[in-house]
């Protein structure tokens, strides 16, 4: 029952890893550009959950839906801010800009928020019960972990839907494939890029309730580890491929998780990353990528 228990955490906290991935594989397979602020917009929508949960006693799915809205917003913001002027720049402008607005997010929530750690409070619970025990108490499952592997199915079947039978999905499509062909078209590329951003800032605010559910704390550096994590699960799946970030996700959940459990606590982040690297060296693309030979 043990390893059981340890699976279920794995997927949990791969779950969590792959909401987030979605955010940076949407948008580099959409605007091909690495989003490095995407973990402190995590950070962002799990404090503004807090802040309406125990400043304004509002119930935790307004919460939710107020976290996904300014983050939508916020992640808007930033495109049209800081990434549209650098549509035509060289990646490493972008890269650079990525990275400042990363840190902007961060000091801008210590200079609001303070620098002290907060705790999370525990919205999933029914009952006053923060999980079920099964097999006669061998096997615990908390309902934070149900949720999260519940709502990362959902999000994945809805995404999928979403890019592949709607008009704003076919046109992200168009846009990943060929801007200047998506633009003759017809296609608004600025608004499609824009929305890929709004999705994927969404889907950072769920990421950062449901991660400070399972582990209560936050921080202005709260999203940052989580973040590269997330980046790490997206390389590792096929970054551009949705299924790839799901897969990513649950792989590195499932290997961070087993690492802790029965080699060492202190090096499974070197164990991930040795993992990455022999992948790399077999599929350079990733395991659902696809190599797609540059135009010269």
């Amino acid at each position: 029952m043990t390893l059981l228990g340890h699976l279920i955490t794995g997927l949990s906290l791969g779950s969590i890893y792959a909401i987030i991935a979605l955010g940076y594989t949407m948008v580099y397979g959409i605007a091909k550009m690495l989003n490095f602020a995407h973990g402190d917009v995590i950070m962002v929508g799990a404090y503004i959950c807090f802040f309406a949960v125990t400043s304004f006693s509002l119930p935790p799915v307004v919460g939710v839906l107020l976290a996904m809205v300014v983050c939508t917003i916020l992640g808007v913001i930033i495109e049209g801010l800081a990434y549209k002027p650098l549509r035509q720049a060289p990646s490493l402008a972008v890269l650079i800009t990525a990275i400042g607005v990363s840190y902007f997010l961060q000091n801008t929530a210590q200079i609001l928020w303070g620098a002290d750690y907060k705790s999370f409070p525990n919205f999933l619970t029914l009952g006053g019960q923060t999980g079920i025990s099964l097999f006669d108490g061998r096997l615990n499952i908390t309902y934070a972990a149900i949720v999260t592997i519940l709502a990362c199915v959902v999000i994945m079947l809805a995404l999928t839907f979403f890019t592949s039978r709607t008009k704003m999905g076919k046109a992200m499509r168009a846009v990943s494939e060929d801007k200047g062909a998506a633009q003759l078209m017809g296609i608004n590329v600025n608004s499609t890029i824009s929305m890929t951003f709004a999705i994927g800032s969404a889907l950072a605010a769920v990421a950062g309730v449901l991660m400070c559910s399972a582990y209560p704390t936050l921080s202005p550096t709260t999203g940052s580890l989580p973040g590269i994590r997330a980046f790490t699960a997206a390389v590792f799946g096929g970054i551009g491929s949705i299924p790839g970030a799901l897969l990513g996700g649950i792989l590195l959940g499932l290997v961070e998780t087993l690492t802790k459990a029965y080699i060492t606590t202190s090096l499974y982040d070197a164990v991930v990353f040795a993992l990455l690297i022999v992948v790399l060296l077999v599929k350079p693309s990733g395991l659902l990528g696809r190599y797609v030979p540059e135009k010269v």
